[in-house]
Formats: C-alpha cells, sequence, structure tokens
C-alpha cells in the first residue's frame, strides 16, 4: 500500500488507516474475537496507522490493539487521543496534571512507554488561545512520553488555530464528499506548514457505502441513533451532520457517479486524493468492511468528470446543510 509522510513526525503511514472507536463503542456491540480479527485483518492488508482515542468504550479500543500487536513483530503507528475524559468537559480541566494523567493512562492500556502520537480530541475552543496546553504537551515530548502531539477538530476555524502552535505535527479532521470546506483554506495551511492530516468520518458515518436506505435503523447504543441530533456530542460527528434522508438520498447520486467501483473505496479514494491529506482513517467492524476500505488504495484516481458531479451534488443537496457549521 502506498505511504506517505506523516508531517514532521518521521513516520511513514499508509494511505488507508484503521479508525478504532467501532472497536471501543457507540456503533452496536463488536465483541472481543470481532474486534480482533478486523485489526487483524487491517494490518495483515498493509494498514500501518491505527487510529484510537483513550474514550473509546473508555479504553477498550485502546486495550484491543495493545492485545492485537503483542504477537507482532512489526509495530504500526498508534495515534491516541486525550482530553474527552474531563470532568465537567471544559478547558479548565486542561491542566498539566490532567493531561499526564491521561496520557499515562494510554500508555499503560496500549502497552508502550512512548505513545507514537497524541491527539488532544476536539478540545474546548478556549484551549487553542491556553499556553499552559501546549507546554505540557512539549513537556511530555522531551520526556519521551509521547513522540508527537496533534489535535483533533471540529471545524475548520480550529483547525486553522491549531496550526498556529508550532509543536502540533497533525490535525484529525471530518473529511469527506459531504463534508468539502477543509479544501478551501485548511489542508493548505496545513501542507504549508507540513502538519500531517488524518481524515476521519470519511464514508459520513456509513452513508457513503450506499447501503442504507430511508427504513435504516441502528442499535439503541449507535450513536447514529442516540447522537443524530447532537444530543450527546457534535452533530457533525454523526453522518457528517448531513440530515440522514438527505444524506440516504444523494448517496445515491453518488453511487450512480461512482458506476462499477464500489461506493465506500470510491468514497475513499476521492479522500485519499485530495491535496494535504496523509491518510483517510475509516472505521470498520468486519473483516468485509476492512477488505472494502483497504481497496481504495488500489482504484484509480476519480475522473474530471466524476469531480465535477460530485462538487455539484454537493452544492445543489448538501452545502445548505454543512458548510458554515463547520
Amino acid at each position: 500500500m502506498e505511504s506517505r509522510p506523516l508531517g514532521r513526525t518521521g513516520a511513514d503511514v499508509s494511505v488507508v488507516g484503521l479508525g478504532t472507536w467501532q472497536l471501543g463503542a457507540d456503533w452496536g456491540d463488536v465483541d472481543d474475537d470481532a474486534a480482533a480479527d478486523v485489526l487483524d485483518a487491517a494490518l495483515d492488508a498493509g494498514v500501518t496507522l491505527l487510529d484510537t482515542a483513550d474514550v473509546y468504550g473508555d479504553g477498550r479500543s485502546e486495550v484491543r490493539i495493545r492485545q492485537a500487536l503483542v504477537a507482532r513483530a512489526e509495530r504500526p503507528f498508534v495515534a491516541t487521543k486525550a482530553g474527552r475524559r474531563a470532568d465537567p468537559f471544559e478547558a479548565a480541566q486542561y491542566t498539566p496534571e490532567n493531561l499526564r494523567a491521561w496520557i499515562d493512562r494510554s500508555r499503560r492500556n496500549l502497552g508502550v512507554d512512548t505513545l507514537d502520537l497524541v491527539q488532544l480530541h476536539c478540545p474546548p475552543p478556549a484551549t487553542y488561545e491556553d499556553d499552559r496546553v501546549y507546554d505540557a504537551l512539549d513537556a511530555l515530548v522531551d520526556e519521551g512520553a509521547i513522540a508527537a502531539y496533534g489535535v483533533s477538530v471540529e471545524t475548520v476555524a480550529e483547525g486553522l488555530r491549531a496550526l498556529q502552535r508550532p509543536g502540533v505535527q497533525s490535525l484529525q479532521v471530518i473529511l469527506n464528499i459531504f463534508r468539502r470546506k477543509p479544501l478551501e483554506e485548511l489542508l493548505p495551511a496545513a501542507q504549508k506548514a507540513e502538519v500531517g492530516v488524518l481524515a476521519r468520518v470519511p464514508l459520513a458515518s456509513g452513508l457513503l457505502t450506499g447501503k442504507y436506505d430511508e427504513s435504516t435503523t441502528f442499535p439503541a447504543d449507535d450513536h447514529r441513533t442516540f447522537n443524530r441530533h447532537g444530543e450527546a456530542f457534535d452533530v457533525g460527528e454523526t453522518f457528517a451532520g448531513v440530515p440522514f434522508e438527505v444524506g440516504v438520498a444523494a448517496a445515491r447520486e453518488v453511487a450512480a457517479i461512482a458506476g462499477d467501483a464500489p461506493t465506500a473505496a470510491f468514497a475513499l479514494r476521492w479522500v485519499i486524493d485530495q491535496p494535504g491529506v496523509t491518510t483517510v482513517i475509516p472505521g470498520a467492524r468486519t473483516v468485509e468492511q476492512v477488505r472494502g476500505n483497504v481497496a481504495a488504495a488500489t482504484l484509480p484516481s476519480l475522473t474530471e468528470s466524476q469531480l465535477s458531479d460530485l462538487e455539484r451534488l454537493y452544492d445543489e443537496r448538501i452545502r445548505a446543510h454543512v458548510h458554515d457549521r463547520w
């Protein structure tokens, strides 16, 4: 699989990674065996970047990654996140002591002395201006607790603020056919700053697989049920903020534009080809989904006609719902 440099970290990572939110919680039940199978399938297919967080299943995702890597001679690059354990979730909780405690917990969960990458997990807005936060992260780098740090953001404006911090080595942002705003300013700015970009929610919570219709339902413990209107966290994390019925109809058009290509792989290829993207990090609950995602790395780039059709679709069906919000 093609690899790209992850900013200034010195690491080269596969263009298709694996997001592991599904292996922790909030996507319905995934048992230990299924999680192990997903991780093994991804690693065997050439995935060299795993993305997780300390709150995915209260650490379950991190622990499952540790368990999956025990028998492997080569270790992938593991990016985790910190900050959502803050209680209450507010900037005042982002103290040096709390950051250290959260990061030490992830080190234990993942079974490592040094974390490859820690990303602030969509932190409260005030943290972007708080020098103490970044001084604490710099100190943890100096001590060897983390090798690098970045920020996972909700909005383009937050991403641009994060890039003003010289120690930031990566940005994680929602980017997909239905969420195009980062293309305008954020990705060019990240490229200029030599900051890696991890593109999350690339399939709009499954909408861009083309497998859903208006009657599709999800389990009660799946965020596609309990966060559809932003009841639990930013609504932009669920279906990329696109109303479900609107997204289902638009996804049918994406499938038609994709032609013979699998819709999910086609949508991921679109993300991979955006200048400035390092890695796309789709999640997976099954081995079949892993294989479908990895197939994106071998698809040809989209044609000019397909790109034009997707842009038109965005302008006509999606833009009004998402563009000015994030």
